[in-house]
Protein backbone atom coordinates (compact mmCIF):
# COMPACT_ATOMS: atom_id res chain seq x y z
CA UNK A 1 0.00 0.00 0.00
CA UNK A 2 1.21 3.50 -0.85
CA UNK A 3 0.84 5.29 2.50
CA UNK A 4 1.13 8.76 0.99
CA UNK A 5 -1.69 8.16 -1.51
CA UNK A 6 -3.83 6.61 1.21
CA UNK A 7 -3.45 9.68 3.44
CA UNK A 8 -4.54 11.98 0.60
CA UNK A 9 -7.84 10.10 0.40
CA UNK A 10 -8.56 10.33 4.12
CA UNK A 11 -11.20 13.00 4.86
CA UNK A 12 -10.68 16.01 7.11
CA UNK A 13 -13.43 15.06 9.52
CA UNK A 14 -13.73 13.56 13.01
CA UNK A 15 -13.30 9.83 13.28
CA UNK A 16 -11.13 6.88 14.21
CA UNK A 17 -8.06 5.60 12.37
CA UNK A 18 -6.63 2.07 12.47
CA UNK A 19 -3.06 0.97 11.71
CA UNK A 20 -2.25 -2.54 10.48
CA UNK A 21 1.13 -4.30 10.18
CA UNK A 22 2.55 -6.41 7.37
CA UNK A 23 0.55 -9.44 8.60
CA UNK A 24 -2.68 -7.41 8.37
CA UNK A 25 -2.90 -7.37 12.17
CA UNK A 26 -4.48 -4.37 13.84
CA UNK A 27 -1.77 -2.76 15.99
CA UNK A 28 -3.14 0.68 16.92
CA UNK A 29 -6.43 2.60 17.09
CA UNK A 30 -6.67 6.34 17.53
CA UNK A 31 -9.24 9.13 17.38
CA UNK A 32 -8.95 12.47 15.62
CA UNK A 33 -10.70 15.77 15.20
CA UNK A 34 -9.27 15.96 11.66
CA UNK A 35 -8.46 12.44 10.45
CA UNK A 36 -6.14 13.32 7.57
CA UNK A 37 -4.07 15.79 9.59
CA UNK A 38 -3.71 13.40 12.52
CA UNK A 39 -2.66 10.41 10.41
CA UNK A 40 -0.27 12.53 8.36
CA UNK A 41 1.42 13.75 11.55
CA UNK A 42 2.72 10.24 12.25
CA UNK A 43 4.72 10.25 9.03
CA UNK A 44 6.02 13.83 9.13
CA UNK A 45 9.79 14.10 9.31
CA UNK A 46 9.61 16.12 12.49
CA UNK A 47 7.46 13.49 14.20
CA UNK A 48 9.77 10.70 13.12
CA UNK A 49 12.81 12.65 14.26
CA UNK A 50 11.47 13.83 17.60
CA UNK A 51 8.99 11.09 18.47
CA UNK A 52 9.62 8.65 21.29
CA UNK A 53 10.68 5.05 20.89
CA UNK A 54 7.11 3.73 20.95
CA UNK A 55 5.95 6.11 18.23
CA UNK A 56 8.93 5.29 16.00
CA UNK A 57 8.40 1.57 16.56
CA UNK A 58 4.71 1.89 15.71
CA UNK A 59 5.27 3.89 12.52
CA UNK A 60 7.94 1.46 11.30
CA UNK A 61 5.38 -1.36 11.34
CA UNK A 62 2.45 0.39 9.64
CA UNK A 63 1.59 -1.15 6.28
CA UNK A 64 -2.12 -0.38 5.95
CA UNK A 65 -4.43 2.34 7.22
CA UNK A 66 -8.21 2.24 7.63
CA UNK A 67 -10.57 4.79 9.11
CA UNK A 68 -14.17 5.31 10.23
CA UNK A 69 -15.76 8.75 10.00
CA UNK A 70 -18.01 10.03 12.77
CA UNK A 71 -20.36 13.00 12.89
CA UNK A 72 -18.70 14.49 15.95
CA UNK A 73 -15.55 14.33 18.07
CA UNK A 74 -17.64 12.98 20.94
CA UNK A 75 -18.59 9.95 18.83
CA UNK A 76 -14.97 9.50 17.77
CA UNK A 77 -13.94 9.40 21.43
CA UNK A 78 -16.57 6.77 22.22
CA UNK A 79 -15.91 4.71 19.08
CA UNK A 80 -12.19 4.62 19.82
CA UNK A 81 -12.87 3.29 23.31
CA UNK A 82 -15.28 0.59 22.11
CA UNK A 83 -12.89 -0.58 19.37
CA UNK A 84 -9.92 -0.71 21.75
CA UNK A 85 -11.97 -2.79 24.17
CA UNK A 86 -12.99 -5.15 21.35
CA UNK A 87 -9.65 -5.62 19.57
CA UNK A 88 -7.05 -4.66 22.24
CA UNK A 89 -4.26 -3.63 19.81
CA UNK A 90 -0.81 -4.04 21.29
CA UNK A 91 0.29 -0.43 20.88
CA UNK A 92 -2.82 0.86 22.63
CA UNK A 93 -1.81 -1.20 25.65
CA UNK A 94 1.72 0.20 25.48
CA UNK A 95 0.31 3.72 25.27
CA UNK A 96 -0.87 3.46 28.87
CA UNK A 97 2.63 4.21 30.21
CA UNK A 98 1.61 2.34 33.38
CA UNK A 99 -1.26 4.78 33.99
CA UNK A 100 -4.69 3.43 34.86
CA UNK A 101 -7.47 3.58 32.30
CA UNK A 102 -10.76 5.22 33.28
CA UNK A 103 -14.35 4.07 32.70
CA UNK A 104 -17.90 5.37 32.77
CA UNK A 105 -19.99 3.60 35.42
CA UNK A 106 -23.81 3.54 35.47
CA UNK A 107 -25.00 2.60 38.97
CA UNK A 108 -27.86 0.32 37.92
CA UNK A 109 -28.27 -1.01 41.45
CA UNK A 110 -29.68 2.37 42.56
CA UNK A 111 -33.29 3.50 42.35
CA UNK A 112 -32.22 6.45 40.22
CA UNK A 113 -28.93 5.42 38.56
CA UNK A 114 -26.06 7.86 38.32
CA UNK A 115 -23.22 8.13 35.80
CA UNK A 116 -19.78 8.21 37.42
CA UNK A 117 -16.13 8.04 36.37
CA UNK A 118 -14.03 5.28 37.91
CA UNK A 119 -10.45 4.05 37.67
CA UNK A 120 -9.41 0.66 36.36
CA UNK A 121 -8.41 -0.37 39.87
CA UNK A 122 -12.08 -0.09 40.94
CA UNK A 123 -13.47 -2.28 38.15
CA UNK A 124 -13.67 -5.43 40.27
CA UNK A 125 -16.20 -3.75 42.58
CA UNK A 126 -18.85 -3.41 39.86
CA UNK A 127 -20.77 -5.52 37.39
CA UNK A 128 -18.93 -5.43 34.05
CA UNK A 129 -22.23 -4.67 32.28
CA UNK A 130 -22.40 -1.38 34.15
CA UNK A 131 -19.11 0.04 32.81
CA UNK A 132 -18.09 1.59 29.49
CA UNK A 133 -14.49 2.06 28.47
CA UNK A 134 -11.52 2.05 28.62
CA UNK A 135 -10.57 5.71 28.14
CA UNK A 136 -7.06 7.09 28.43
CA UNK A 137 -8.00 10.65 29.44
CA UNK A 138 -10.21 11.34 32.43
CA UNK A 139 -10.36 15.03 31.47
CA UNK A 140 -11.85 14.21 28.06
CA UNK A 141 -14.38 11.96 29.76
CA UNK A 142 -15.45 14.82 32.02
CA UNK A 143 -15.96 17.11 29.02
CA UNK A 144 -17.84 14.38 27.12
CA UNK A 145 -20.13 13.73 30.07
CA UNK A 146 -21.02 17.43 30.28
CA UNK A 147 -22.06 17.34 26.62
CA UNK A 148 -24.17 14.20 27.10
CA UNK A 149 -25.73 15.55 30.27
CA UNK A 150 -27.15 18.58 28.45
CA UNK A 151 -29.29 16.16 26.43
CA UNK A 152 -30.02 13.58 29.13
CA UNK A 153 -29.87 15.19 32.60
CA UNK A 154 -29.34 12.89 35.60
CA UNK A 155 -28.86 13.03 39.37
CA UNK A 156 -25.16 12.80 40.24
CA UNK A 157 -24.98 13.28 44.03
CA UNK A 158 -24.79 10.34 46.42
CA UNK A 159 -27.35 12.09 48.62
CA UNK A 160 -30.95 11.24 47.75
CA UNK A 161 -32.16 14.83 47.67
CA UNK A 162 -32.16 17.85 45.40
CA UNK A 163 -31.78 20.32 48.28
CA UNK A 164 -28.71 22.45 47.71
CA UNK A 165 -28.12 20.75 44.36
CA UNK A 166 -26.67 23.34 41.98
CA UNK A 167 -26.99 20.90 39.07
CA UNK A 168 -30.77 20.77 39.62
CA UNK A 169 -30.98 24.57 39.63
CA UNK A 170 -28.95 24.74 36.40
CA UNK A 171 -30.94 22.02 34.62
CA UNK A 172 -28.17 19.42 34.59
CA UNK A 173 -30.11 17.26 37.05
CA UNK A 174 -33.63 16.17 36.17
CA UNK A 175 -34.67 16.21 39.85
CA UNK A 176 -35.94 12.68 40.50
CA UNK A 177 -35.94 13.14 44.30
CA UNK A 178 -37.82 16.44 43.94
CA UNK A 179 -40.53 14.75 41.89
CA UNK A 180 -39.63 16.78 38.81
CA UNK A 181 -39.41 13.64 36.65
CA UNK A 182 -41.03 10.22 36.84
CA UNK A 183 -38.90 7.16 37.40
CA UNK A 184 -39.92 5.83 33.98
CA UNK A 185 -38.74 8.99 32.19
CA UNK A 186 -35.59 9.17 34.32
CA UNK A 187 -34.64 5.61 33.33
CA UNK A 188 -35.27 6.53 29.69
CA UNK A 189 -32.64 9.25 30.07
CA UNK A 190 -30.21 6.74 31.53
CA UNK A 191 -30.94 4.34 28.67
CA UNK A 192 -30.21 7.15 26.23
CA UNK A 193 -26.82 7.70 27.88
CA UNK A 194 -26.10 3.96 27.72
CA UNK A 195 -26.81 3.89 23.99
CA UNK A 196 -24.54 6.88 23.36
CA UNK A 197 -21.69 5.28 25.32
CA UNK A 198 -22.25 2.03 23.42
CA UNK A 199 -21.88 3.90 20.12
CA UNK A 200 -25.53 3.46 19.16
CA UNK A 201 -26.52 7.06 18.47
CA UNK A 202 -28.22 6.30 15.09
CA UNK A 203 -30.33 3.59 16.72
CA UNK A 204 -31.13 5.93 19.62
CA UNK A 205 -32.35 8.67 17.28
CA UNK A 206 -34.52 6.16 15.42
CA UNK A 207 -35.99 4.96 18.73
CA UNK A 208 -36.72 8.51 19.93
CA UNK A 209 -38.42 9.41 16.65
CA UNK A 210 -40.71 6.43 17.01
CA UNK A 211 -41.60 7.41 20.56
CA UNK A 212 -42.15 11.03 19.51
CA UNK A 213 -44.62 9.97 16.83
CA UNK A 214 -46.46 7.78 19.35
CA UNK A 215 -46.84 10.71 21.76
CA UNK A 216 -48.02 12.98 18.96
CA UNK A 217 -50.71 10.48 17.95
CA UNK A 218 -51.92 10.43 21.56
CA UNK A 219 -51.99 14.25 21.51
CA UNK A 220 -49.32 14.37 24.25
CA UNK A 221 -47.62 17.23 22.51
CA UNK A 222 -45.46 18.37 25.42
CA UNK A 223 -43.77 14.97 25.66
CA UNK A 224 -43.46 14.81 21.86
CA UNK A 225 -41.81 18.26 21.85
CA UNK A 226 -39.37 17.17 24.56
CA UNK A 227 -38.27 14.19 22.47
CA UNK A 228 -38.07 16.38 19.37
CA UNK A 229 -35.64 18.65 21.24
CA UNK A 230 -33.51 15.68 22.30
CA UNK A 231 -33.39 14.38 18.72
CA UNK A 232 -32.34 17.79 17.45
CA UNK A 233 -29.65 18.04 20.16
CA UNK A 234 -28.29 14.60 19.24
CA UNK A 235 -28.18 15.53 15.56
CA UNK A 236 -26.45 18.84 16.28
CA UNK A 237 -24.06 18.02 19.10
CA UNK A 238 -21.89 21.06 19.80
CA UNK A 239 -18.62 19.52 20.97
CA UNK A 240 -16.29 22.48 20.45
CA UNK A 241 -15.15 22.19 24.07
CA UNK A 242 -14.21 18.56 23.45
CA UNK A 243 -12.46 19.50 20.20
CA UNK A 244 -10.40 22.03 22.16
CA UNK A 245 -9.59 19.42 24.79
CA UNK A 246 -8.89 16.61 22.32
CA UNK A 247 -6.95 18.56 19.70
CA UNK A 248 -5.57 21.60 21.45
CA UNK A 249 -2.79 21.88 18.90
CA UNK A 250 -5.42 22.77 16.30
CA UNK A 251 -7.23 25.43 18.30
CA UNK A 252 -5.38 28.59 17.41
CA UNK A 253 -4.69 31.11 20.12
CA UNK A 254 -6.25 34.43 19.18
CA UNK A 255 -2.92 36.10 19.89
CA UNK A 256 -1.13 34.17 17.16
CA UNK A 257 -0.23 35.88 13.90
CA UNK A 258 -2.74 34.68 11.35
CA UNK A 259 -4.23 36.27 8.26
CA UNK A 260 -7.98 36.81 8.46
CA UNK A 261 -9.74 38.05 5.34
CA UNK A 262 -13.27 39.44 5.67
CA UNK A 263 -15.58 40.21 2.73
CA UNK A 264 -18.73 42.30 2.33
CA UNK A 265 -21.00 43.50 -0.50
CA UNK A 266 -22.55 46.95 -0.93
CA UNK A 267 -25.17 47.98 -3.53
CA UNK A 268 -28.57 49.62 -3.96
CA UNK A 269 -31.01 47.38 -5.80
CA UNK A 270 -28.08 45.79 -7.59
CA UNK A 271 -26.72 49.15 -8.78
CA UNK A 272 -23.17 50.37 -8.07
CA UNK A 273 -22.41 46.91 -6.71
CA UNK A 274 -19.02 46.57 -5.08
CA UNK A 275 -17.23 44.27 -2.68
CA UNK A 276 -14.53 44.69 -0.07
CA UNK A 277 -11.73 42.58 1.34
CA UNK A 278 -10.20 43.66 4.64
CA UNK A 279 -7.29 41.88 6.26
CA UNK A 280 -6.58 41.47 9.96
CA UNK A 281 -3.24 40.25 11.31
CA UNK A 282 -2.62 39.81 15.04
CA UNK A 283 -6.27 40.82 15.44
CA UNK A 284 -5.47 44.26 14.01
CA UNK A 285 -6.38 45.69 10.60
CA UNK A 286 -3.62 45.66 7.99
CA UNK A 287 -4.87 48.38 5.65
CA UNK A 288 -2.02 47.88 3.20
CA UNK A 289 -3.64 44.55 2.32
CA UNK A 290 -7.19 45.90 1.82
CA UNK A 291 -8.67 45.37 -1.65
CA UNK A 292 -11.79 46.65 -3.46
CA UNK A 293 -13.84 44.92 -6.15
CA UNK A 294 -16.29 46.33 -8.67
CA UNK A 295 -18.89 43.66 -9.50
CA UNK A 296 -18.66 42.86 -13.21
CA UNK A 297 -20.67 39.72 -13.96
CA UNK A 298 -23.72 39.80 -11.68
CA UNK A 299 -26.79 41.93 -12.31
CA UNK A 300 -29.76 42.66 -10.07
CA UNK A 301 -30.07 41.89 -6.35
CA UNK A 302 -27.95 38.78 -5.81
CA UNK A 303 -25.57 39.18 -2.88
CA UNK A 304 -24.56 35.51 -2.91
CA UNK A 305 -23.69 35.66 -6.62
CA UNK A 306 -21.71 38.86 -6.07
CA UNK A 307 -19.79 37.29 -3.19
CA UNK A 308 -19.05 34.29 -5.40
CA UNK A 309 -17.60 36.57 -8.08
CA UNK A 310 -15.32 38.22 -5.53
CA UNK A 311 -14.07 34.92 -4.12
CA UNK A 312 -13.47 33.51 -7.61
CA UNK A 313 -11.36 36.55 -8.46
CA UNK A 314 -9.59 36.27 -5.10
CA UNK A 315 -8.64 32.63 -5.71
CA UNK A 316 -7.10 33.55 -9.08
CA UNK A 317 -4.79 36.00 -7.30
CA UNK A 318 -3.30 33.42 -4.91
CA UNK A 319 0.36 33.66 -4.09
CA UNK A 320 1.17 29.97 -4.43
CA UNK A 321 4.32 28.20 -3.27
CA UNK A 322 5.64 28.26 -6.85
CA UNK A 323 6.20 31.99 -6.42
CA UNK A 324 8.00 31.90 -3.09
CA UNK A 325 11.49 31.79 -4.59
CA UNK A 326 10.87 34.64 -7.02
CA UNK A 327 12.78 37.77 -5.96
CA UNK A 328 10.15 40.23 -7.17
CA UNK A 329 6.65 39.10 -6.35
CA UNK A 330 3.72 40.44 -8.35
CA UNK A 331 1.75 42.78 -6.08
CA UNK A 332 -1.45 41.43 -7.59
CA UNK A 333 -0.76 38.06 -5.97
CA UNK A 334 -1.81 37.71 -2.35
CA UNK A 335 -0.94 35.04 0.27
CA UNK A 336 -3.62 32.56 1.30
CA UNK A 337 -5.72 33.53 4.31
CA UNK A 338 -5.84 31.32 7.39
CA UNK A 339 -9.50 32.17 7.89
CA UNK A 340 -12.18 33.75 5.68
CA UNK A 341 -15.12 35.66 7.19
CA UNK A 342 -18.15 36.52 5.05
CA UNK A 343 -20.89 38.98 5.86
CA UNK A 344 -23.82 36.68 5.07
CA UNK A 345 -25.75 33.62 6.13
CA UNK A 346 -25.78 29.90 5.36
CA UNK A 347 -26.17 30.45 1.61
CA UNK A 348 -22.91 32.40 1.57
CA UNK A 349 -21.17 29.72 3.64
CA UNK A 350 -22.35 26.85 1.42
CA UNK A 351 -21.33 28.74 -1.71
CA UNK A 352 -17.85 29.53 -0.38
CA UNK A 353 -17.28 26.00 0.91
CA UNK A 354 -18.11 24.51 -2.51
CA UNK A 355 -16.02 27.10 -4.37
CA UNK A 356 -12.94 26.42 -2.23
CA UNK A 357 -13.45 22.66 -2.41
CA UNK A 358 -13.65 22.82 -6.20
CA UNK A 359 -10.41 24.82 -6.16
CA UNK A 360 -8.85 22.12 -3.92
CA UNK A 361 -8.29 24.64 -1.12
CA UNK A 362 -8.65 23.80 2.56
CA UNK A 363 -9.39 27.27 3.95
CA UNK A 364 -11.79 27.60 6.92
CA UNK A 365 -14.79 29.86 6.36
CA UNK A 366 -17.20 31.59 8.74
CA UNK A 367 -20.35 33.47 7.74
CA UNK A 368 -21.96 36.08 9.97
CA UNK A 369 -25.48 37.45 9.72
CA UNK A 370 -27.75 39.45 11.97
CA UNK A 371 -30.23 37.24 13.80
CA UNK A 372 -34.03 37.61 13.52
CA UNK A 373 -34.08 40.22 16.29
CA UNK A 374 -31.14 42.11 14.72
CA UNK A 375 -29.65 42.31 18.20
CA UNK A 376 -27.17 39.47 17.93
CA UNK A 377 -24.98 37.80 15.34
CA UNK A 378 -25.72 34.36 13.92
CA UNK A 379 -22.44 32.59 13.22
CA UNK A 380 -22.07 29.68 10.78
CA UNK A 381 -18.77 28.01 9.96
CA UNK A 382 -17.21 25.07 8.16
CA UNK A 383 -15.98 22.07 10.16
CA UNK A 384 -12.33 22.95 9.65
CA UNK A 385 -12.95 26.38 11.20
CA UNK A 386 -13.16 24.90 14.71
CA UNK A 387 -9.39 25.22 14.93
CA UNK A 388 -10.07 28.97 15.22
CA UNK A 389 -12.65 28.59 17.96
CA UNK A 390 -10.82 31.08 20.19
CA UNK A 391 -11.26 33.71 17.49
CA UNK A 392 -14.80 32.83 16.44
CA UNK A 393 -15.96 32.89 20.06
CA UNK A 394 -14.57 36.42 20.51
CA UNK A 395 -17.79 38.29 19.69
CA UNK A 396 -16.24 41.75 19.99
CA UNK A 397 -13.42 40.87 17.59
CA UNK A 398 -15.78 39.28 15.04
CA UNK A 399 -18.09 42.32 15.16
CA UNK A 400 -15.07 44.61 14.72
CA UNK A 401 -13.86 42.69 11.65
CA UNK A 402 -17.34 42.53 10.15
CA UNK A 403 -17.92 46.26 10.72
CA UNK A 404 -14.61 47.13 9.10
CA UNK A 405 -15.45 45.08 6.00
CA UNK A 406 -18.84 46.80 5.84
CA UNK A 407 -17.30 50.27 6.25
CA UNK A 408 -14.74 49.66 3.51
CA UNK A 409 -17.38 48.30 1.11
CA UNK A 410 -19.86 51.10 1.63
CA UNK A 411 -17.18 53.78 1.31
CA UNK A 412 -16.28 52.45 -2.15
CA UNK A 413 -19.96 52.19 -3.07
CA UNK A 414 -20.54 55.83 -2.12
CA UNK A 415 -17.47 56.90 -4.04
CA UNK A 416 -18.83 55.32 -7.24
CA UNK A 417 -22.23 56.94 -6.72
CA UNK A 418 -20.67 60.38 -6.22
CA UNK A 419 -18.50 59.94 -9.29
CA UNK A 420 -21.53 58.97 -11.40
CA UNK A 421 -23.57 61.91 -10.05
CA UNK A 422 -20.79 64.38 -10.89
CA UNK A 423 -20.59 63.02 -14.42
Amino acid sequence: MNIRNTIKKIPKSPGVYKFYDTHNKLIYIGKATFLRDRVRSYFARRSLGEGGYKTKSLVSQIRKIKYQKTDTVLEALILESNLIKKFQPKYNSKAKDDKSFSYFLITKNENFPRVLLIRETDLKKFNKNWVYGPYTSRRKMEVALKIIRRIFPFHSMKLKTEKGCLDFQLGRCSGPYAGAISKKDYLRNIRGIEMILAGKKPRLIKKLKKEMQAYAQKHEYEKAANLRNKIFALQHIQDVALISETSGQWVVDSGQSIRIEAYDISNIGGNYAVGSMVVFSNNKPDKSQYRRFKIKTVEGVNDTGMMREILERRVKRRLTTSYTNVKVVDKNLWPDPDLIILDGGKAHLNMAEKLLRDADLDIPVAAIAKGPTRKKLDLYYTKNAVRFFNILSNVQLIEKIRSEAHRFAISYHRKLRRKNWMN
